[in-house]
């Protein structure tokens, strides 16, 4: 072999080498949700995306699969898969994972919140803190709290002003909590995936679904399905961005420093546009000719005192430690 070509096969050696490294090197994360691309949680997600890439110089990407694609549909199933290192990565609402985990269901005790200032003192505070220890020790380190927010009632029958109205309603709802709570109101309630419950209601196999107005309603055209909304804020639900254990413990700690930081970040902005879209999610669905109506606080007491029992069974199963933390938190926030 001459001289030359000895020396363009070694350079081209090492060049394929070179770019080896470097593809072996960069890595794509997959992020699974359980709404629609066009939701404050698709957004969300897709903007941890851009950060990583973009404080990593590209060596971390995140692919995004909304619609829980990735757990065949079923949006309970996301956070097992993750814990068990079948999935990178989860956004999903704390009510979602009560199947895995029932203390997340402390979230979204009926009526535990009355203001956005309650709710940061508990996601952003200590009781956060205990909800993420909980779903460490089942492989998912939460990476930061993102919003889903105050869950409000739709349906195509009639006006909900009272707890009797709700009677007799056939009612989409998304976890076991839920249940209990339709059941104290006396609707009829079916656990049903986000994914079926659009067809649903457009074809009356349910009357109605409780959802928050800024992540789900508007962004997913709910009223285009639905006629009447009562906004009676009866529950908060947050969502988390959430990492495979297994996935974390490979990274260094300056890299496991950058993905935390670009998910705070993320999820701080996907809670400010959540809530934006919230304000001013009333007015504009009075615009699209829904009947909203907005209880006066003693109907809303009413509806209070008939999820009580609702209230109780979950606050037993959570446990009288966190629920006692969480009641602490927003009572120093008051």
């Amino acid at each position: 072999m001459t001289f030359a070509r000895f020396t363009t096969t070694a350079l081209a050696g090492v060049l394929v080498g070179a770019l080896g490294a470097g593809v072996a090197a960069a890595e794509t994360l997959r992020l699974s949700h359980n709404v629609g691309d066009t939701t404050t949680w698709h957004q969300g997600a897709e903007k941890f995306g851009e950060l990583l890439a973009e404080r990593t110089d590209g060596a971390i990407t995140v692919r995004v699969f909304p619609n829980a694609q990735l757990s065949g549909g079923d949006q309970m199933r996301q956070a097992e898969m993750v814990g068990r290192g079948a999935l990178d990565l989860v956004v999903t609402s704390a009510i979602n994972v009560t199947p895995l985990v029932p203390e997340m269901a402390v979230f979204s005790l009926p009526y535990l919140y009355s203001s956005y200032d309650q709710v940061d003192a508990t996601t952003q505070g200590a009781p956060g803190e205990m909800l993420s220890d909980i779903l460490a020790e089942r492989g998912i380190v939460v990476l930061a709290w993102g919003e889903n927010g105050f869950r409000e009632v739709t349906n195509n029958v009639r006006e909900i002003r009272t707890p009797d109205d709700m009677r007799g309603l056939n009612m989409r709802v998304a976890g076991p909590m839920y249940i209990d709570v339709m059941d104290a109101l006396g609707a009829n309630p079916q656990q049903m995936q986000w994914g079926e419950t659009l067809t649903a209601l457009q074809q009356g196999v349910v009357d109605g679904q409780e959802n928050p107005i800024g992540a789900v309603i508007i962004p997913q055209q709910v009223y285009e399905l639905q006629r009447y909304l009562t906004a009676w804020h009866y529950s908060y639900d947050p969502i988390f961005l959430g990492i495979s254990q297994s996935k974390w413990d490979g990274y260094d700690a300056d890299t496991q420093a950058i993905i935390r930081d670009a998910a705070v970040e993320a999820m701080a902005w996907q809670r400010e546009i959540t809530r934006e879209g919230t304000e001013a999610g009333i007015a504009f669905l009075r615009e699209q000719g829904m009947e909203v109506y907005e209880p006066t606080e003693e109907e809303l007491a009413a509806f209070r005192e008939a999820t009580q029992p609702a209230f109780d069974t979950w606050a037993a199963r959570v446990g009288p430690e966190i629920v006692d933390a969480f009641q602490e938190a927003i009572a120093a926030a008051d």
